[in-house]
């Protein structure tokens, strides 16, 4: 199949009047936006309306906003799923209150602040591939960028992190060195989240993309090797695995003191 291209893209949108005429943006989201696709990769899509109601579509999505969902359209094309998600601008900026300096101030609860679509909705906005609506786009980032939303994904993945710290130091203490040791990873995978948050490289609840978002973000507190040799737990020992999961944690706590929330 020849190689997609945003041209090409948003004839196949257009030709299958998929985007209305209160069409604000349409852009290309996920891995494919990044680059990071592959030949079994989906095409997903988001357009954003100016529009008073959603479009007709055959998915809904529920989502705590209003209206209180979003609506999708799934085709194939070329051997191609393509996928089509409509938000309202009203929805967006509805979003972004939610992650705003006053909610966290007032000592919101970050792990709780967003679902995952809509922290989904905010973090592509970074990284998405336009096909219509620069204009749009840009004052949406510029919006983005006035928010708390770095400090609410960062402060989300470090109370995760040290939660699972927790956990694996209590496990350790009672010999159930099977359990620590999953908590121990799990610790490291929020932990890095954090790091990569903090850094404006979202995308905690797709730990697939970690190495990639890695990266992308090339952090100066652990270098790629370092990183990746605990993510595919190189150096560990099933005969000795405190030494293991004791590196892990110090990690951990080192990187929890490097991150800046806000």
């Amino acid at each position: 199949m020849q190689k997609a291209t945003t041209d090409n893209w948003l004839a196949t949108l257009e030709a299958r009047n998929l985007l209305p005429e209160e069409t604000l943006a349409a852009y290309v989201v996920g891995s494919t936006a990044r680059g990071w696709d592959n030949a079994r990769s989906d095409f997903d899509f988001y357009v954003v309306l100016s529009a008073d109601e959603l479009p007709s579509a055959p998915n809904s999505i529920p989502l705590p906003l209003a209206p209180p969902f979003v609506r999708s359209d799934v085709f194939f094309e070329a051997g191609k799923r393509w996928e089509v998600t409509y938000w309202l601008d009203s929805q967006i900026d509805q979003i972004l209150s939610k992650v705003s300096w006053e909610a966290y101030e007032a000592g919101t609860i970050a792990e709780n602040t967003l679902v995952k679509k809509e922290e989904q909705s905010l973090a592509r906005l970074v990284n998405c591939l336009p096909l219509v609506g620069q204009e749009w786009l840009d004052q949406a980032r510029k919006k983005l960028a006035g928010t708390a939303f770095r400090s609410f994904t960062v402060v989300r993945s470090l109370v995760m992190a040290d939660d699972a710290v927790e956990d694996a130091l209590g496990q350790m203490d009672e010999g159930d060195l099977y359990s620590a040791t999953i908590s121990a990873r799990i610790a490291f995978g929020h932990s890095i989240d954090a790091l990569l948050d903090g850094q404006g490289e979202y995308g905690s609840h797709t730990p697939k993309w970690r190495p990639n978002r890695f990266k992308a973000a090339a952090p100066s507190a652990i270098s790629f090797e370092e990183y990746w040799e605990i993510e595919t737990m190189q150096a560990f020992d099933p005969s000795d695995p405190r030494r293991w999961i004791t590196k892990v944690l110090t990690i951990c706590q080192d990187i929890a003191m490097r991150v800046e929330t806000s």
